[in-house]
């Protein structure tokens, strides 16, 4: 796989699991009815914050693993796939049909406060750690740095997220109301679990 496909690879299975309604989307689409369009704002930048520190420290493991043993990087490989395989699994037969973008008064807390909630949100849930050290290495071509590279692809994935809170922000209501559909939700979580299938038996199988 060339740099370009890999990017090209990533940017499309990123994209699908950047707009699947999660914690982070529904952190944004509150602050957004709830505090206003600018707490909304600085909520998503503490979101992808989170996650760049996050990539930052899986690129720096996953390098470590590479140059220290290709044994740990296996072993790593391997159960990166299977949690993967059993997240797909998990969606693709108990699809959510409900999705709670969540509810309140405006908090009256300082602007810069949804920065830091949005920035603990992500680094206090391990789990955008383990997926992203699941999720990552699969778009790792031979012969690049990896490090910088999956920092790259840590990066690119939260600018997707800016953008995708950005359009998130700006039209609250209807995509609130969207996501609140049962049909939209079972219908993004099975596409997720479909990707999380299939990269998940790649990773498996990919031969380094």
């Amino acid at each position: 796989m060339t740099v370009l496909q890999a990017l090209l690879a990533f940017s499309l299975a990123a994209g699908l699991l950047t707009i699947t309604p999660g914690l982070d989307t529904a952190l944004v689409l509150r602050a957004a009815a709830v505090e206003g369009p600018r707490r909304a704002a600085l909520a998503a930048i503490g979101i992808g914050l989170g996650c760049l520190v996050w990539g930052a420290a899986a690129a720096l493991g996953l390098a470590a693993l590479l140059q220290a043993s290709a044994m740990a990087f296996n072993v790593l490989k391997w159960g990166g796939a299977a949690y993967l395989v059993w997240l797909g699994f998990g969606m693709l037969l108990k699809p959510r049909d409900r999705f709670d973008v969540g509810a309140g008064a405006a908090s009256g807390a300082s602007p810069l406060a949804w920065l830091h909630k949005g920035l603990l949100t992500n680094l206090l849930n391990p789990k955008i750690g383990v997926f992203y050290v699941s999720f990552l290495p699969q778009f790792l071509p031979k012969g690049v740095a990896p490090a910088p590279f999956i920092f790259l692809l840590a990066g690119l994935h939260v600018l997707m997220g800016l953008v995708w809170f950005a359009v998130l922000i700006a039209a609250t209501r209807p995509i609130a109301k969207a996501l609140k559909t049962p049909e939209v939700v079972r219908w993004l979580d099975r596409a997720t679990g479909l990707v999380f299938l299939g990269f998940g038996a790649r990773l498996a199988f990919e031969r380094r």
